[in-house]
């Protein structure tokens, strides 16, 4: 197709993973799917145990622009990877290898215009898709951000020997002339943090921009928007996997040094930490106060988000923070650390972003923050509404017309 029409482009998304009903990446890949497929014809590379998942939604919701590709090696070449995150990494690498002559192949039959990478959403996994002869867009991708190292001495022995692992990998990844090969390629390469910004520039990718890789539908915007201010007592709220980098321990920290009998902070999530947290809660004297949910189900989540007054999402490196805009279009203020994505997401105006530095001193700095929001409902109230404006602008389906004019920018030249 020409670049003067630019009506129905023939865009492949490389998308590992992609399903909806999801979060993270898988939800990622299934939103920038049927986004892009309202305005361009596109082609969808993921795996084949996505497939049962989209067929029955396409099923319900058809979308005529929108054809799935799907790939995945025998059963009895991956049973290693079952239930296990890292090692899904790993398999990525070979699944990425073999679907290039597959798409290859794919390219000489439908003559894309465009390729794009959508997930794995790691700057250090490599896109084998970027070797056809069509232009190629990175991303978003993430995992640029890092625990600083003075924070390292509150994670535990196995929160620290995950992040020097963590380290390691991503070195060797930056070392992989096929991830430079990658960054040197793209037209356009994607990052969701600053942090990982600076380390694709570094890879050798000529245009980044950061743009969020988390995002709502307009439906459930407006569906979160509905939840009016929690009622008495007043309330905080973490919510996520309860991991050492999620940085939970220093929310309960400050919500023992804010000195607030008549607060709550519940904690909604499940995970190897929550013991640590326990045992750091009765330490505190907060056992009466603190109330661990353990894992809901996302309906149970929002129910229990708008029975709150204030998010605290104290992570350590986040390249999403999708809990956030939920809160944010829930109109809760949010409390979060000044990195990673909740800092992108996050205004001055919707929030508190608390600087990393020392540890001490981020446990001070976040008990402020929440006891000036306990006592001002106003200031809540006033962080609240300029976080449900902030996420109307930024829903998948905004992203969606963003995305067009970027590939519009690339085909006529202007990037």
């Amino acid at each position: 197709m020409g670049v003067g029409r630019l009506q129905r482009l023939r865009i492949l998304l490389s998308a590992f993973d992609c399903a909806p009903e999801s979060g993270s990446d898988p939800g990622t890949g299934w939103g920038m799917a049927r986004q892009i497929a309202k305005y361009h014809e596109v082609w969808v590379l993921t795996r084949a145990e996505n497939r049962l998942r989209i067929e029955a939604e396409i099923a319900c919701d058809p979308s005529p622009h929108l054809h799935f590709v799907y790939y995945d090696f025998p059963n009895w070449m991956r049973w290693w990877v079952r239930g296990e995150h890292m090692k899904w990494n790993l398999y990525y690498y070979p699944w990425q290898f073999r679907t290039y002559f597959l798409a290859r192949r794919l390219h000489r039959r439908v003559h894309f215009d465009l390729v794009h990478h959508v997930t794995i959403m790691k700057y250090w996994l490599p896109s084998f898709l970027s070797l056809l002869p069509v232009p190629f867009i990175w991303g978003p991708v993430g995992g640029g951000e890092s625990a600083p190292r003075p924070y390292y001495g509150d994670l535990g022995l196995r929160g620290r020997a995950y992040e020097t692992l963590r380290d390691v990998v991503r070195w060797l990844g930056e070392h992989d002339p096929f991830l430079r090969l990658t960054a040197r390629r793209s037209v356009l390469a994607c990052a969701t943090t600053q942090e990982t910004a600076a380390r694709v520039r570094k890879l050798g990718a000529k245009s980044v921009r950061v743009l969020s890789g988390v995002l709502l539908t307009k439906e459930e915007v407006e569906q979160l928007g509905r939840y009016s201010e929690g009622d008495d007592p007043v309330r905080l709220i973490s919510i996520g996997r309860l991991l050492h980098w999620k940085g939970f321990h220093y929310g309960l920290r400050a919500f023992a040094e804010a000195k607030l009998p008549w607060a709550e902070y519940w904690i909604v999530g499940d995970g190897p930490e929550r013991s640590r947290l326990e045992t750091l809660t009765r330490a505190l004297g907060l056992e009466k106060r603190v109330h661990f949910w353990g894992a809901l189900d996302r309906e149970e989540t929002l129910t229990k988000l708008g029975k709150c007054h204030v998010l605290v999402h104290p992570s350590l490196h986040d390249s999403g923070g999708s809990v956030c805009l939920e809160a944010m279009a829930a109109g809760r203020p949010v409390v979060c650390l000044n990195t990673g994505g909740p800092a992108t997401l996050i205004t001055e105006e919707a929030g508190f972003k608390i600087p990393i530095s020392d540890p001490n001193q981020t446990v001070h700095d976040l008990a402020n923050a929440i006891t000036r929001l306990i006592h001002d409902p106003e200031l809540r109230t006033r962080m609240g509404g300029a976080g449900r404006r902030r996420v109307s602008a930024i829903n998948w389906e905004t992203r969606g017309y963003l995305w067009i004019k970027l590939y519009k920018e690339i085909l006529l030249g202007k990037l």
